[in-house]
């Protein structure tokens, strides 16, 4: 799909003598519904089975001890005694399809008539760290380009001005920059981070694109000779010419985010309705509000793949309760508002038609207990859903 988009312009620009941007919007051999991607990551492994895949038979028979083969770890033909445990949430159906989504949800469960639940996923990574890697990139310990990088290889940029792919506050830990990393790609593919996790949201910022030591004028003057070297470079090493490329739409892409990038960035430009949808100002939801609101402007602004993370720098990250699974409502609340704010001004604005929304974790939790109170890894089935770019709505 890639190549056949590629090759038509790159005749043209070769005849008429322009320069092609890697990264230029370019149409694809189908005609997709989906424009733009904007994933939402749940970092740690929320459990399914208390939120949004309802198991009456595990209600029926909470506490007895059955029969497991090869759950947590792969190791097939070992069976091991597992006591079941039912969800510690109350499952409640939502919207007219009557999906069961339970009341840690409550917000995105007026929601599920425009979502699409995938209750069959399963990965190969049994830990955090490739169970994170796969997710991203399909491979546990091999370096592949992420899913991001591939989507920009795919259909490149709607802006210009901003890079075609961002990671909101990633975290450092389980694969760190590898998960939006281009790998083989080239290197104008790579994910461009923004913060990091757990810096809070004033520090969700574009590293180095402004500089404090020159005025504007003595930047476009430097901007311009390095732009000429660069030039003659790349001219002269057409052999390394990718990394020659890559600097040279760098410093052009940062060149042009000098006045691109605040203004989508400044979310206070945004009404106080708006910013009270996502839940920004209440303790609880403020920091992953921003993301989401964030997310949405630019996604509005063409960028084709925003990842948004609700992380930390842990090995161990937050919904990841080996132990102590009622602190899953603190995660849920953190994050259940400005989701679904996200899913309602997506469709108020139309844009829900066109941007794919997708919400989830590297892996689910087991449906029986470790220890008391706890759940451990469950990389043998897990939900996810979708929303947008023409899923089909109000379906599991």
């Amino acid at each position: 799909m890639a190549l056949q988009a590629l090759l038509p312009r790159q005749t043209a620009a070769e005849q008429t003598g322009a320069s092609v941007s890697a990264t230029a919007s370019r149409l694809p051999l189908l005609v997709p519904r989906a424009k733009r991607v904007i994933f939402v990551f749940m970092q740690g492994g929320p459990s399914h089975v208390d939120s949004f895949d309802c198991k009456p038979e595990l209600i029926a028979r909470h506490g007895q001890s059955i029969d497991f083969t090869g759950v947590r770890f792969g190791d097939f033909g070992k069976v091991t005694q597992q006591k079941l445990m039912q969800p510690l949430w109350k499952f409640r159906a939502g919207g007219q399809s009557g999906k069961l989504v339970s009341d840690l949800f409550p917000e995105i469960r007026r929601h599920v008539d425009d979502l699409c639940f995938l209750h069959g996923l399963h990965t190969e990574g049994v830990a955090h760290g490739p169970a994170t890697l796969f997710l991203h990139t399909g491979a546990t310990v091999q370096v592949r380009p992420s899913l991001g990088s591939w989507v920009l290889y795919g259909l490149g940029s709607e802006n210009n001005d901003l890079p075609g792919f961002i990671s909101l506050m990633p975290s450092d830990a389980n694969g760190g920059p590898r998960n939006f990393s281009n790998a083989f790609l080239p290197t104008v593919y790579q994910g461009t981070p923004i913060g990091r996790a757990q810096t809070g949201s004033s520090q969700m910022t574009i590293d180095h694109i402004r500089s404090p030591h020159l005025t504007q004028q003595q930047q476009q003057h430097r901007f311009d000779l390095t732009q000429q070297l660069n030039a003659v470079q790349a001219a002269a090493a057409r052999n390394g010419q990718d990394e020659a490329e890559a600097v040279i739409r760098s410093y052009e892409l940062a060149w042009r985010m000098q006045s691109t990038a605040p203004t989508v960035m400044d979310l206070a430009s945004e009404t106080q309705e708006t910013q009270q949808l996502y839940g920004i100002g209440e303790k609880e939801t403020d920091e992953f509000g921003r993301q989401c609101l964030l997310a949405r402007r630019l996604s509005e602004a063409g960028v084709r793949f925003v990842q948004v993370n609700y992380s930390d720098q842990s090995t161990n990250p937050r919904w990841d309760q080996h132990s102590n699974m009622p602190q899953h409502a603190i995660h849920a609340k953190a994050t259940d508002k400005p989701v679904a704010g996200l899913l309602q001004d997506l469709k108020q604005r139309g844009l829900l038609e066109d941007t794919l929304v997708w919400w989830g974790g590297e892996f689910g939790r087991t449906p029986f207990s470790q220890g008391s109170d706890g759940r451990d890894h469950n990389p043998r089935g897990f939900t996810v859903f979708l929303a947008g770019g023409g899923v089909k709505a109000g379906f599991s």
